[in-house]
């Protein structure tokens, strides 16, 4: 009888401490799932910037990197190659109007917006083929407007990457691009037809 008892007590007591455990696993894999669903910032967000020129209203979609202590151009972006001009998937600008860009009309529509950066000017491509991710599929032959711009140095670091599109007179503006200490503008004039 004494046996049973101990026995019994022993077994009560094992009992006690595995469920005591037990609740402490299930409050630890609790936190872990709390922790793990808590959302990550993300690196590039996704992002646009838009204006009405005259009568055009012109978009540009982008994912914005940050520069997060790297160099950007001439170390992650390499000179002289072309780039998607963003994150991710290739960026890509829309017009409801044609735009004359360095005396080239670029008829109304979407475009992917690429670049090859240089030291002092950049190769600025609008290519037919705005759907793609980064450059993969990027090909000169579907460029529908080429030209070269000035290369403009930033006094103080831009953090993100970011575009505008400014008016300057009625039917005139600028396209920006602004990164690291790197910026270039892009003039255009809407077409009116």
């Amino acid at each position: 009888m004494k046996k049973t008892i101990i026995t019994s007590c022993i077994a009560l007591i094992s009992l006690g401490v595995f469920s005591q455990n037990e609740h402490s696993n299930h409050n630890m894999n609790s936190e872990t799932k709390q922790e793990s669903t808590t959302p990550k910032k993300v690196l590039s967000p996704h992002t646009s910037a838009m204006a009405m020129i005259g009568d055009a209203h012109v978009h540009i979609d982008y994912s914005s990197p940050s520069v997060r202590n790297r160099m950007v151009f001439g170390g992650l972006v390499g000179y002289n190659t072309v780039w998607q001009a963003g994150a991710h998937k290739a960026t890509w600008i829309e017009t409801n109007k044609a735009l004359k860009i360095d005396g080239k009309v670029l008829p109304a529509g979407k475009y992917g917006f690429f670049v090859v950066p240089g030291k002092e000017s950049w190769k600025v491509m609008f290519n037919s083929n705005w759907d793609q991710h980064g450059k993969d599929e990027y090909s000169e032959a579907e460029d529908i407007l080429v030209t070269n711009v000035k290369l403009n140095k930033l006094e103080k670091t831009q953090e993100s990457l970011v575009y505008d599109v400014k008016k300057k007179k009625e039917n005139m503006g600028v396209i920006s691009l602004a990164w690291e200490t790197s910026q270039i503008e892009i003039p255009f004039e809407v077409l009116q037809k």
